[in-house]
């Protein structure tokens, strides 16, 4: 029940995306950014302190991601967090004790968003509960509160986390766009699996660069 040890795998490559079937196109002004579940105790299954350590898989995701942070931030576009809360109260944590065991401890070791990632001041840190970043939090409703109906998805997992939000976005008529090389997962076959699932139901893929480009371009 205990989360695998990840090897390095190969980002999906731009030229090498899935085509998606909607035709959503991102707009900053309507977009947010969500950062997911990029804590400690999900990330050293990459390696410990694997975000630092040159050329390694998690360490060029967290670029990818960091980049569109910053990109987000100078374009006033909102960027949420999600984090579970270490030492769950086993029935509140529901079945996901039966596939993953109870989870986290409540130590910074396992709660702490990775320091290359750390929250900066104005971005908006959400409790998680589910694989959705939706479920039994307020996402939506901070989104349309500042006039929001797009979410660019980034961190781990792809084939999880990452993409039941996808999912969930889409069934509330929040225009989804998953960051291809923003993400990570269990192997490159997961990853893969994530991309081609939003690419055919629900979302838009693109890279990392693609999202860059189209903030900025919209400052």
């Amino acid at each position: 029940m205990a989360l695998p040890r990840i090897p390095d795998y190969p980002l999906p490559a731009a030229d090498a995306l899935p085509a998606s079937r909607a035709t959503f196109a991102l707009e900053p002004a309507r977009a947010a950014l969500l950062i997911h579940d990029m804590q400690r105790y999900f990330c050293a299954a990459y390696g410990a302190e694997a975000w630092a350590q040159d050329g390694a898989l998690l360490q060029r995701i967290v670029s990818n991601i960091a980049r569109l942070a910053v990109a987000a931030r100078a374009a006033g576009m909102p960027v949420f967090y999600t984090a579970q809360k270490g030492d769950q109260f086993l029935p509140d944590r529901g079945l996901q004790a039966n596939l993953w065991g109870p989870g986290m401890r409540a130590v910074p070791e396992h709660e702490e968003i990775i320091p290359p990632l750390a929250p900066q001041p104005g971005d908006i840190r959400l409790v998680k509960h589910r694989y959705s970043a939706f479920q039994r939090s307020n996402l939506e409703t901070l989104m349309r509160a500042r006039g929001r109906d797009q979410l660019i998805v980034t961190g781990i997992y792809a084939h999880i986390g990452c993409l039941a939000t996808v999912g969930e976005a889409f069934q509330r008529d929040i225009e989804p766009f998953f960051a291809a090389d923003a993400l990570g997962d269990f192997s490159q076959d997961k990853h893969q699996m994530a991309l081609d699932w939003v690419a055919s139901c629900a979302g838009v893929v693109l890279s990392g660069d693609a999202a860059c480009a189209r903030i900025g371009g919209a400052q």
